[in-house]
């Protein structure tokens, strides 16, 4: 069935015209929201893992990842190229010359095609966008989780929404491809709210979004303050509601790279549906066909200047 969305493998194939898949890395980089430089203990939704989806055994040698991404996904999915995704952490949080290695390590194999690094809008600067601007095909993967800037005082953040825009800004100037993550279901966020960052966001005209569910997960911060004092966590239902409307204000251009997952589902403490993906991608196609919606049809509603 043909989405009503731009989906990740979409792009790809007409990108790369083969099946592609990512391979998640371990760069054995942190954070400096967890080390101190800004603040001890990180977001409060993160995890001791960084958000480590645990696909590849961690803390291995790059090349040793990437040989055994390329081995597993060839088998389980016939995958004719992949993408090295550093995901785990902030991975441009080092200096260049360091990051040179590690990116360079990434591209052992004459398959990789691309890269891809996850990271925070304040761990780069002109230098590092520079370095990842010489890479095929380079996408980077920036953390804003909300333009509410209250909302990000709340997570432990250490950033604000004009540091995200700073960076989205200069690394589009440099046709490095931005992906922009945002998290639904804060607890000080009503639907409107949450509909307003996205419309933010999508301002800044992203070329793809991953949008997550607030993850109540065993081993972050979240977890203490949500045993003590739990707070409502939308249902499935709510959450798909919620996508296919944001889905709406998004560019058609922009790439909707993920909007379900099952990568923790060995941590999850709540909600537990969001390991169930093919129940909520199912739900959100149903959604927006009900409701006969597509992508980008609110787009023209957004003020290109963000300001709402």
């Amino acid at each position: 069935m043909e989405k009503r969305y731009y989906p990740l493998s979409k792009y790809l194939y007409k990108t790369f015209s083969k099946k592609v898949y990512k391979i998640t890395l371990d760069a054995g980089l942190y954070c400096p929201n967890r080390d101190g430089t800004i603040s001890f203990g990180g977001c409060i939704f993160c995890d001791d893992k960084g958000s480590y989806s645990r696909c590849i055994e961690e803390k291995q040698p790059i090349e040793i990842q990437i040989k055994k991404g390329i081995e597993k996904l060839s088998a389980q999915f016939k995958a004719e190229a992949f993408i090295a995704y550093f995901q785990s952490f902030s991975n441009t949080y080092s200096d260049v010359e360091n990051l040179k290695k590690i990116y360079n390590s990434a591209f052992c194999d004459d398959r990789i095609v691309g890269i891809s690094i996850g990271t925070r809008p304040d761990c780069v600067d002109k230098q590092k966008l520079d370095l990842i601007a010489t890479y095929k095909h380079p996408t980077i993967e920036y953390g804003i989780q909300s333009a509410n800037n209250e909302t990000l005082r709340l997570i432990n953040r250490g950033h604000d929404f004009e540091c995200s825009k700073k960076a989205i800004i200069e690394t589009k100037k440099r046709k490095i491809r931005v992906c922009a993550h945002i998290i639904l279901g804060f607890e000080n966020e009503n639907r409107q709210m949450i509909i307003n960052s996205a419309k933010k966001i999508a301002a800044l005209e992203p070329d793809a979004i991953k949008i997550h569910m607030l993850t109540v997960l065993k081993d972050a911060p979240l977890y203490k303050q949500y045993i003590k004092k739990p707070f409502y966590l939308m249902t499935q239902e709510q959450y798909c509601d919620l996508v296919a409307e944001i889905l709406e204000y998004m560019p058609e251009n922009t790439v909707i790279e993920r909007i379900a997952g099952t990568g923790y589902s060995e941590t999850t403490y709540a909600p537990q549906w969001v390991n169930r993906r093919f129940e909520i991608l199912n739900l959100i196609d149903k959604i927006m066909i009900q409701k006969n919606i597509y992508q980008s049809d609110k787009y023209c509603d957004i003020n290109k200047e963000g300001n709402l």
